[in-house]
């Protein structure tokens, strides 16, 4: 099967990208939403900057996708280490 070649486009605004450092994940049986936020050390709320809705199949197909970058990523810049000693969830939990 051939694949198609697809033409990306990317405006201004979306190329800075946007910062999170939180992320809540929840589910039902057809969607995965992904709201990606930003907390501020010494506060206790969270602005969600971006809704991410995806198909469970997609969803899965991007957690493959990631790991894959991610064994790329430590082969070249070595072990990502993860803190266990942060004092607080922030929402990036295995």
């Amino acid at each position: 099967m051939e694949q198609k070649k697809i033409n990306i486009k990317l405006d201004k605004e979306q190329a800075e990208g946007t910062y999170s450092n939180a992320v809540i994940v929840s589910h039902s049986t057809s969607e995965f939403i992904m709201d990606f936020a930003r907390i501020m050390p010494g506060t206790s709320e969270a602005r969600v900057y971006s809704r991410i809705v995806m198909t469970p199949q997609n969803t899965k197909m991007l957690l493959k996708t990631l790991q894959d970058n991610i064994k790329k990523f430590e082969e070249q810049f070595g072990e990502i280490k993860i803190s266990k000693n942060t004092g607080q969830n922030i929402g990036f939990t295995p």
